[in-house]
């Protein structure tokens, strides 16, 4: 389809689904288009502007002399005229090609133009989605901007704004005008909308369930570099679901995608974006996992201001990593590090020296200031400043490289804990960096990096499990690590809006969010879906197949280790929700849970079956047929027990004669 065709469909599309966003955008894009029509693009009659016309008048002047050449050699012999008419000729050309050109360098110039204000659109736009929580932020500006990148012919805001309707983010939730969207941008090779069909296709979410028309989907999409396919891939091979199990398949593809997520936080820092569980939130109304509610953020503000260095340092660090809930924002996150260093935080000066050496939008990237910062947090022993100095001499940033002095700042950081110095001794050791390369130790510093969470630990552990460097090569070690990898990229920040839908009682939104990243292989998302369609019931999918779906959920879950999802698949079976009434397999998995998770509900559960005998024989049978197994044994054992009982006899009387 033609990019023409695709801006009408997208046009059709937002004017009849969200007008509201479009009756407050700014109007001035129409106002410079119809400015430029007045006084750059005035017609004449012929309905063409003044440098068409000019280039019309001389092709005309110039078919006119053709024709006359035409007529006169048909009446009268050349003469000494003809050579003066050919000069005429070529300069009647020569000027027509040299209007096209103009003509060809302005609209080149109009194409720049518009490109590069689509593209300033697009990102700041995307900058507000990324950052802010406001949701009256994200509508009134972030996807403001999207709509006007879109107008102007913008794939990529068309992609967003396609998955704002399908998720209700922001915008009025349309799941069929999103997947009209999502088929006009596939047809243009948009690999973020062929994963949206093969999502739909898979979960029956808009469209009839379709597995097969699902994978094809999802296998262009990771052909064309889509990650979250990768993924969905990886997550399909290494769990069986709809394609055969095959380990080396989905290696493959999670060690596309971790690659990527590899290489952004090697670039840009770790994303740390917190995931709450909807079953322990039910569970405990106060607790709301790990996002800060705002109230006590405005507290910890108060308190900071008020001189508290503790909050000072944590807002500071809040804010730098973007973590608990709480926006990004360097410039927010500068300002109270400022004030913890003048207030003397040794975390503090760490950070600082963190920000320099990076660099970001607000703080230029200084090697000298960040040595400055490292410098003093390194003198009293603080590990961010240790690691920072480390990692200044290992790749010699602002001094030389030095490995004897950055073995030495790492080992000290990783002696007080710290993962990122431990995370650089691995890699000192794995690559022979200033000391003998010794894959067994780096294993080690990998080992209790990722024990942590480092990502990049994660990674490297991933690479040496998959080719068998230091280890035995282990396809399914290397697999569930680098999975552990991808499920710390950009994406993950879905978890956020979709709790937000969730907090604010928008159903729909949060359930199809989940239900997105349940698809991708994330176990939490997968129990959290289970959990809205079991209480919630989105009105999305009918009430008849909530238990259904909500079966295979429980039961994904529950194969990635979440016991509160096994002792569900229990109850399952045995009140007989979305499946028949089968107290064998009830008791199959309270056993799995008890015996793998030593979970206590699962103990009281299946002890309940083996006192009624509901799937299991009954407790006093059981007793019985101990009791009965036991009488047999001491039958056939008659002679020994005897023997014990002859020569405990023979003790008792020796002992009473010594007595007497």
């Amino acid at each position: 389809m033609a990019q023409g065709g695709l801006r009408y469909r997208f046009l059709m599309i937002v004017l009849v689904i969200i007008p509201p966003v479009l009756a407050n955008i700014d109007n001035s894009v129409t106002k410079k288009k119809n400015s430029q029509t007045k006084n750059e693009d005035v017609e004449d009659d012929n309905g063409s502007t003044p440098l068409e016309s000019l280039v019309l008048k001389e092709n005309h002047v110039a078919s006119e002399s053709k024709q006359s050449e035409s007529v006169t050699a048909q009446k009268i012999q050349p003469s000494p005229n003809t050579n003066k008419n050919e000069d005429n000729g070529k300069k009647l050309q020569e000027t027509n090609n040299g209007s096209k050109q103009i003509l060809q360098d302005q609209q080149e110039t109009v194409n720049n133009k518009q490109a590069q204000e689509m593209e300033e659109y697009y990102q700041n736009g995307t900058k507000i989605l990324k950052r802010s929580r406001d949701k009256n932020l994200r509508k009134d500006r972030g996807y403001k901007l999207l709509v006007k990148a879109a107008d102007i012919g913008s794939t990529k805001a068309m992609e967003r704004i396609a998955y704002a309707l399908l998720f209700g983010d922001q915008l009025p939730q349309n799941v069929t005008a999103a997947k009209d969207l999502f088929e006009a941008l596939a047809e243009n090779g948009s690999h973020k909308a062929q994963t949206a069909l093969g999502f739909m296709h898979a979960t029956g979410i808009g469209v009839g369930f379709n597995q097969p028309k699902a994978l094809v989907y999802y296998t262009f999409a990771a052909l064309g570099g889509n990650f979250v396919a990768h993924m969905i891939l990886g997550n399909k091979y290494l769990n069986g679901i709809n394609l055969p199990r095959r380990c080396e398949a989905a290696l493959i593809h999670y060690k596309t995608a971790a690659k990527y997520v590899a290489d952004n936080v090697a670039l840009r820092g770790e994303i740390l974006t917190e995931k709450v569980r909807l079953t322990e939130r039910a569970e405990n109304r106060s607790s709301n996992g790990e996002i800060m509610d705002f109230d006590l953020y405005q507290y910890f503000q108060f308190i900071a201001e008020k001189g508290d260095l503790q909050s000072q340092v944590g807002l500071g660090q809040l804010h730098l990593t973007g973590s608990k809930g709480i926006e990004q924002d360097y410039e927010k996150a500068f300002y109270y590090l400022s004030k913890a260093v003048r207030g003397g935080s040794t975390n503090a000066l760490g950070f600082l020296g963190k920000m320099y050496s990076e660099g970001n939008e607000i703080i230029a990237q200084n090697n000298e200031t960040a040595l400055m910062y490292f410098r003093m947090a390194a003198k009293r022993d603080n590990p961010i400043g240790l690691t920072g100095l480390g990692s200044a001499y290992l790749y010699g940033k602002g001094v030389a490289v030095d490995y004897e002095k950055a073995l030495k700042y790492f080992k000290k950081a990783a002696d007080k804990g710290w993962v990122d110095g431990q995370f650089h001794l691995g890699v000192m050791h794995y690559t022979g960096l200033g000391v003998k390369r010794d894959y067994k130790v780096a294993i080690k510093y990998f080992h209790h990096a990722s024990q942590a969470g480092h990502a990049l630990a994660l990674y490297n552990l991933a690479q040496m499990y998959g080719s068998g460097t230091g280890v035995v090569r282990s396809c399914l070690t290397a697999t569930e690590l680098y999975k552990n990898v991808c499920e710390r990229g950009q994406w993950t920040e879905r978890f956020l809006s979709a709790y937000f839908a969730y907090k604010e009682n928008n159903i729909d939104s949060a359930f199809l969010q989940y239900l997105f990243l349940a698809e991708q292989g994330y176990e939490m998302a997968q129990s959290n879906t289970a959990y809205i369609l079991e209480y919630e019931q989105s009105a999305l999918i009918s009430k008849m197949d909530c238990y259904h779906m909500a079966l295979i959920y429980w039961n994904r879950a529950a194969a990635q280790g979440y016991s509160y999802a096994r002792i569900k698949l229990g109850d399952y079976y045995y009140y007989g929700y979305g499946t028949k009434v089968d107290y064998e397999t009830a008791a199959s998995h309270y056993r799995l849970a008890a015996e793998q998770q030593h979970n206590a509900q699962a103990m009281f559960n299946l002890a309940y079956m083996y006192e009624h005998g509901l799937g299991t024989e009954q407790l006093s049978e059981v007793w019985k047929q101990i009791n009965l197994d036991g009488l047999l044994l001491l039958w056939h054992l008659w002679d020994i027990f005897l023997i014990i009982i002859l020569t405990l006899l023979v003790a008792v009387l020796r002992i009473y004669r010594q007595v007497q």
